[in-house]
């Protein structure tokens, strides 16, 4: 550790007796890069400070009724990109900056020194959108325009984009809900065919496929266990007709005519004529309720002819014991019961048949069931799809319309100028006292460099332990020069002179001081003296 003190301290004496290099080397640096700062071009720098508030009183009234956005996000996303070139050529526009540039090359660069000349910085926290606007210039009234031009391009673009996307979303919505309308009308179409074709399996009101042929079914089984039943009574009935039959005759002179002949089933017919005539003004003649009464009609009709005929030649038949049309009320009671019978087991035999085929016909159908109702499904799926995409979108269009007529009224983001840009009295720049500092630490560094490397290019030994470590050679003393040498005073001659040679680069450091502080009061007395 002694030894590296020693060899530090060998050093500096080495530097110190080479101090003329530092001499040399502080005058032609320090003044000259003096000078050159001093006569840097002063900068005035113009400041504003914008607040963009972002809560609007509309915004908890209109909660939920409109498309919400952030503005946080869109202030943050617009300042980002308000430094692009054609913001840029429109705050040269305004300031006439443009009128400076005489070539394409020229403008360019005023783009670029626009670029990164403006400052936009966001303070007050992240929840605060206080905005501090600067702009370096040489022209203090420059400065202040530009940063007063960024302003107006700032607030205008936000409010332009603000526009402009309620356009460009009005427009894409009213496109989207054409195509989802044209495809809500075509799957509208397709369900309705697929229906009215399918209409027999599909579900309805009275249920799906299986409950109708589970309903005709039963159907079917009860109108066969009433059509036996019915049959049961018809057997029993004809039998007590054919025991309790009596041979009637009557005789008659004159010829009876057929329309006068009351026979038992003028009743029946009356009351079956009547039905038809009501179900002829409720349905059409093919409907099976009606063909099966006039079937029933046209039944009796022609049992009522063969009594009339039966009657009319036994009555032309003297001495006959058999009487078609008994005189009996029992008899008579009975044959009408015969007759009712037999006309409910021909209509209970129609429907029985009407039911078998309808059960047929949907047992037929159970084999392209699965595909009929997976087709159903996919169809309604995509209807359903399609109808809440178009009732969404419709939804979305009144929020979009809402919104665009509250940013019309008014503006979810309003700007408020807290401090407007003003044209500086005081340059802002250069930093001269800084720079100042910089070249008188380059100058004496430059010098002791020099003054380093001269005393190891051209060594002086200045101390024993000095020569020991070069030759290796253990010194026992020194002998110390007489001042009869001179060696002493050119010494101090030199050190005099090093320190003379400072207090003038002192005192020319505080003459470029003074006159970066007060360039008027040091111009006007040197102006005076050039003049005379």
């Amino acid at each position: 550790m002694q030894e590296v003190l020693e060899q530090i301290l060998d050093y500096l004496k080495g530097i110190w007796i080479k101090r003329r290099y530092l001499m040399v080397a502080t005058w032609l640096i320090c003044p000259m890069g003096w000078f050159a700062v001093s006569q840097l071009q002063d900068t005035y720098e113009s400041e504003a400070r914008v607040f963009a508030d972002t809560q609007s009183i509309l915004g908890p009234l209109l909660k939920g009724m409109t498309v919400e956005s952030n503005p946080d996000e869109q202030i943050s996303l617009m300042v980002k990109t308000l430094l692009n070139r054609p913001n840029l050529e429109r705050i040269a526009r305004m300031t006439d900056l443009d009128v400076q540039a005489n070539t394409p090359q020229e403008f360019n660069d005023l783009i670029e020194r626009l670029t990164t000349g403006i400052s936009i910085k966001k303070t007050g926290g992240r929840r605060q959108n206080i905005f501090n606007i600067s702009f370096s210039d040489k022209d203090p009234v420059m400065a202040r325009d530009v940063v007063q031009s960024v302003i107006t391009v700032f607030i205008e673009t936000t409010r332009g984009e603000n526009r402009k996307d309620s356009d460009s979303a009005q427009k894409f919505l009213d496109s989207q809900i054409n195509e989802y309308e044209n495809r809500l009308l075509k799957d509208e179409a397709r369900l309705t065919n697929f229906k009215q074709k399918y209409s027999e399996v599909l579900p309805n009101q009275y249920g799906g496929y299986y409950d109708k042929l589970n309903n005709a079914k039963e159907q079917l089984k009860t109108i066969e266990l009433v059509l036996l039943e019915t049959k049961t009574q018809l057997e029993s009935s004809k039998s007590k007709l054919n025991q309790s039959s009596t041979a009637e005759s009557a005789q008659q002179n004159n010829i009876v005519d057929s329309n006068s002949v009351k026979t038992t089933y003028d009743d029946r017919i009356a009351e079956l004529q009547g039905q038809l005539d009501t179900l002829q003004l409720r349905y059409t003649e093919q409907h099976p309720d009606v063909r099966e009464v006039q079937r029933r009609l046209e039944h009796l009709s022609k049992k009522r002819e063969a009594e009339i005929e039966q009657y009319l030649s036994n009555s032309n038949d003297a001495g006959s014991e058999y009487a078609p049309i008994s005189q009996n009320p029992v008899i008579q009671d009975i044959q009408i019961q015969v007759n009712q019978l037999e006309g409910q087991v021909a209509s209970m035999e129609v429907r029985a048949n009407n039911y078998r085929n309808t059960v047929k016909e949907l047992e037929n159908k159970i084999h392209t069931l699965p595909e009929i109702e997976a087709e159903l499904v996919a169809l309604n799926r995509g209807y359903d799809i399609t109808k809440k995409q178009y009732e969404d979108l419709l939804e979305r269009k009144e929020k979009a319309q809402i919104g665009q007529s509250a940013n019309e009224t008014t503006s979810k983001i309003n700007f408020k100028v807290i401090d407007p840009p003003r044209a500086p009295l005081q340059p802002a720049g250069p930093k001269r006292f800084l720079f100042y500092v910089v070249v008188t630490f380059l100058g004496v560094g430059v010098g002791l460099g020099l003054s380093f490397l001269f005393s190891q290019i051209n060594p002086v030994v200045t101390s024993s332990s000095q020569v020991a470590r070069a030759t290796g050679i253990p010194i026992f003393g020194i002998v110390s020069a007489t001042e009869n040498l001179g060696l002493q005073s050119k010494d101090k001659r030199k050190t005099i002179l090093f320190f003379v040679s400072n207090s003038l680069l002192i005192l020319i450091l505080g003459f470029f001081i003074a006159y970066s502080l007060f360039p008027d009061a040091i111009q006007a007395p040197i102006h005076r003296i050039f003049n005379l």
